[in-house]
């Protein structure tokens, strides 16, 4: 008894002073074969030559993680079983130069060029493995090099989805408040992880202690252990660098984007979707820290992967350390290496992702009961979080809402005003794939009013913008707005000399492809962008010195009211030729409704598919981002054969659209990017009711949120609801209070009741589109309308409004066709035929039937085989007199740029039919 208290305190004594027992084990033998600022790489066993597995350790433990012990080294198994061992080794960063400034992009760097160091040291593709966020690491690795020289990747509890929960016990405040918190000024100390992961299994950890005091009398036994203990206990934590934690949290906890797509790694762009080597994922099933759940998202996040799954009853560091690790985990990385390299039997444990996989049973029969418990915790807790989305959903849109309502004709209000909100280290748009932050775009935008300052722009004056879509012309734009002055949005495929005059422009600014139609315009032209050559007369703003322009007295960024005009929009071609003129607060109403109406948010990228003239990139694209601290992604050009190549590398949450531009995509086969793909919304106008289901149809869960906007007035409407495809929705809040006031379709003009004021339109009756004018309007408007001393603006618009307030678009007021029977809107037939599943395009057009009047015709492109009988039926919901008199089959209805069907070429007969349905007198089609 006197013995077992002499060794108690001769060994607690020991503890107390140097931490832990002299046991006089030593690592296992390596060389450092290359050594850089964030890390160094060792080569354990050296002289090896078999299969190479390179070994990365997350931020927050050292690299002795994969060799704490003799009996527990994940290094000496992977050895013993013919696999050549490396290990990156990041050190502790409160110990090197510059640790704690270091960013994940430092890391993941390192990695990418320790893969390059081992490949040239050996001649092979290296197997690159990590565990926790050392396997984040090698999934951003692996996408960032599009799996160039990487044979497979093996992860251990890494998560790839934070949307089931926060891994690595990261508090759900911080994630929520990642956009405010100044997280990279601080760096976490190891101790504080330790700690912190403790807590995680508090029973665990404090069973472990009370044992190894139960034991201290024991040297010999406590020497089994006393590496692993020492190693979890205090000597294997290190700092986590406060850049590095600010960037994960923000990246890829607030935003998750492993899943979605579009972090930043450097200045470019990159996505687990472009991973196409296999992945093995190891699943502790009793995982607290990075739940199963979290851990298979990595299916979803990388559809191009084979991806197989080894699942464990261990928790998070059981899947790497300990006696079940030597027995299972690491044997089956060995296994998994061979099987890739010599076709040797896959290891029982490991099964194709999705199949039923075999749980192996641990050593923690206490872990299986928490575990069990935990799954219940988790299950309340994903209705907590949807609870507490809608809670943010209000938080974040009511004060919109209300900004909105404050906004008056005098009320400062501005594009350049928004930006300058937005935090200098955000991410503001992202082109050809590279990020651009709100700093550096600030500095481009500064520059350019220096520019504009210089040659002679002042407040309120009209300058043309003529510019494919590209950073040059978005900073353009933002200069514009932040000097007061008019951005006047020219279109390269429009008549420039026309839009000139419309616009009042006297100075154009044009990029090197349009600059020579700049030129012939007439204008005085400047040149923006670089690369354009000489040409005479025109100045290159490049070479302007922002430095050396003296700011005059006059200058105030954003000094724009939101009664001033901003904009210069132009839409339809020939005699339908037609400039609209946007206020601030007509572009900020846009911005602010499709802000709030896609609950944008810093964790959303917007992918902008139109050019950055048309009005749904500039207001809804560009505004709703601007307003919701979204980032805007651009697209030079839209295809449909890389749009999810594209949408994945962006991360892109919200897609635009317009009209029918989506039909290529939605026709198009199959692609790897678009399984679980990131894209929750489809937000545009205009979109055809047959194929706004079949987006919805094909790309679930992915829904179309449609909007209308009136050129004329303050009218937005927007189908929140989305359970009535085809219909425009309901007045958005803070928009223009809207009518609809009965039509004369005859005589094209309001009609009067017997006091001479407009009569409001009953359910489903046809009528014109009022929106109110808000006090203090000067310009032109219907005065006396429904009351003395009103003032609404004709929209040109005719719609319905069912039974339950949802409008319909019945027709523009230049569709209207005039027949003998009477004038008949195009929407109708047009909506009814959509509906028709081998439908897959529809136009509705006026052809000529006498001196004067017209028939009604339909011209259909097909998807399948159509009969006669599904024509006849589809027109009987359509009342008698609005039917068509002629169907006409085409291979393709034309449409415009922006996907808008062209009648034109079908009312001239230019574009053949393959086949004709005429209506007989008994309303069938033949």
């Amino acid at each position: 008894m006197i013995s077992t208290v002499l060794r108690t305190a001769q060994n607690a004594l020991e503890v107390a002073r140097f931490g832990g027992l002299d046991i006089g084990e030593d690592g296992s033998p390596f060389e450092v074969r290359q050594e850089r600022r964030v890390h160094r790489l060792r080569h354990y066993f050296p002289g090896g030559d078999g299969p190479v597995v390179l070994l990365v350790p997350p931020l927050m433990v050292s690299a002795e993680v994969y060799d704490i012990s003799a009996r527990v080294s994940a290094v000496g198994v992977l050895h013993e079983l013919g696999v050549d061992p490396w290990v990156v080794d990041f050190g502790a960063p409160e110990r090197e130069p510059g640790g704690l400034e270091r960013t994940v992009s430092d890391h993941v760097l390192a990695v990418d060029e320790a893969i390059d160091r081992v490949r040239e040291l050996t001649g092979r593709d290296v197997h690159l493995a990590g565990y926790s966020q050392g396997g984040m690491f090698c999934y951003q690795v692996a996408a960032y090099r599009r799996s160039e020289g990487i044979a497979s990747v093996v992860t251990f509890g890494s998560p790839a989805d934070t949307s089931v929960g926060l891994p690595f016990g990261v508090p759900g405040w911080v994630a929520g408040e990642a956009g405010r918190i100044p997280l990279g000024g601080f760096a976490v100390p190891g101790w504080v992880t330790r700690t912190g992961f403790q807590l995680l299994s508090p029973v665990k950890s404090v069973r472990s202690r009370v044992d190894f005091i139960l034991r201290l009398h024991d040297r010999e036994r406590l020497a089994l252990r006393e590496r692993q203990r020492r190693f979890l206990e205090r000597e294997g934590w290190v700092s986590w660098p406060g850049p590095a934690l600010a960037e994960f949290v923000r990246q890829f906890i607030a935003h998750n984007r492993m899943l979605t797509g579009g972090f930043v790694i450097g200045d470019r762009l990159v996505t687990l979707a472009d991973i196409s080597c296999p992945v093995l994922t190891f699943v502790g099933e009793v995982d607290e820290i990075a739940s199963p759940e979290m851990v298979r998202g990595i299916r979803r996040a990388a559809p191009r992967a084979e991806v197989y799954e080894a699942a464990l009853r261990a928790g998070h560091f059981g899947l790497v350390v300990g006696g079940q690790a030597v027995a299972q985990t690491w044997p089956a990385v060995a296994g998994w290496v061979r099987w890739r390299e010599d076709g040797a039997e896959l290891p029982d444990v490991v099964v194709p992702a999705g199949a039923e996989a075999p749980v192996v049973p641990g050593e923690h029969g206490l872990q299986l009961v928490v575990g069990l418990g935990a799954e219940a915790v988790r299950s309340a807790s994903r209705v907590v979080q949807g609870s507490r989305r809608l809670a943010h959903q209000a938080t974040q849109n009511l004060p919109r809402l209300a900004r909105l309502e404050r906004i008056g004709s005098e009320t400062r209000m501005s594009l350049g005003l928004l930006l300058d909100e937005r935090d200098p280290e955000d991410v503001f748009f992202l082109y050809k794939g590279r990020a651009y932050t709100q700093a550096a775009a600030k500095a481009r935008i500064d520059a350019v009013v220096r520019g504009l300052i210089h040659i002679g722009v002042r407040q309120g004056d009209p300058v043309g913008v003529l510019m494919e879509t590209r950073p040059t012309a978005l900073a353009l734009v933002a200069a514009l707005s932040r000097l007061g002055a008019v951005a006047v949005l020219l279109r390269p495929d429009g008549d420039v000399g026309r839009e000139v005059e419309l616009g009042g422009v006297e100075r154009i600014i044009a990029d090197p492809e349009n600059v020579a139609r700049a030129v012939a315009a007439g204008a005085e032209v400047f040149l923006l962008g670089g690369g354009g050559g000489e040409h005479e007369g025109v100045v290159d703003m490049e070479r302007i010195d922002p430095d050396e322009v003296e700011v005059p007295g006059w200058f105030r960024p954003n000094p724009g009211l939101a009664g001033d005009l901003a904009f210069v929009l132009f839409t339809g071609e020939g005699e339908h030729l037609k400039a609209s003129r946007i206020t601030n607060r007509r572009w900020a109403l846009s911005a602010f409704g499709t802000a709030s109406s896609a609950d944008l948010s810093p964790a959303d990228t917007v992918y902008s598919l139109t050019p950055l003239q048309h009005p749904s990139a500039l207001m809804m694209s560009l505004g709703g981002a601007a307003v919701g601290g979204a980032r805007l992604a651009l697209a030079s050009a839209y295809d449909p054969e890389t749009f999810w190549d594209e949408a994945r590398r962006y991360g892109a949450t919200v897609a635009s659209y317009t009209w029918t531009s989506l039909r290529d995509l939605v026709n198009a086969p199959p692609h790897p990017g678009e399984r679980h793909h990131p894209v929750r919304l489809f937000i545009g106008s205009g979109m055809p009711r047959g194929l706004w289901r079949r987006v919805e149809e094909r790309f679930a869960p992915a829904r179309v949120l449609e909007f209308y906007a009136s050129t004329e007035g303050e009218a937005i409407l927007v189908n929140l609801g989305g359970k009535k495809p085809g219909a425009l929705g309901r007045p958005l809040p803070g928009s223009a209070e809207v009518r609809l006031a009965r039509y004369d379709l005859e005589r094209g003009r309001l009609s009067e009741g017997p006091d001479g004021l407009a009569v409001e339109c009953g359910p489903d009756e046809i009528g014109m589109l009022v929106a109110r004018v808000r006090p203090g309007h000067a310009g032109r408007a219907l005065r006396g309308l429904f009351a003395p001393g009103d003032a609404w603006m004709a929209t040109g618009d005719l719609f319905r409004r069912d039974a339950d307030g949802d409008f319909w678009l019945a027709g523009r007021e230049a569709e209207l066709i005039r027949t003998a029977d009477g004038v008949v809107p195009p929407g109708p037939v047009r909506d009814a035929l959509g509906e028709l599943p081998a439908v897959d395009a529809v136009a509705v057009y006026g052809v000529p039937a006498g001196e004067r009047e017209q028939k009604v015709a339909a011209a259909i492109s097909l998807r399948d085989e159509l009969k006669p009988i599904d024509l006849t039926e589809a027109l009987l919901r359509v009342e008698p007199a609005l039917r068509p008199a002629l169907v006409r089959v085409v291979d393709e209805v034309p449409v415009a740029a922006s996907g808008r069907p062209r009648t034109a070429p079908l009312r001239d007969g230019s574009v053949p039919a393959v086949a004709e349905y005429e209506r007989d007198q008994g309303g069938a089609y033949r």
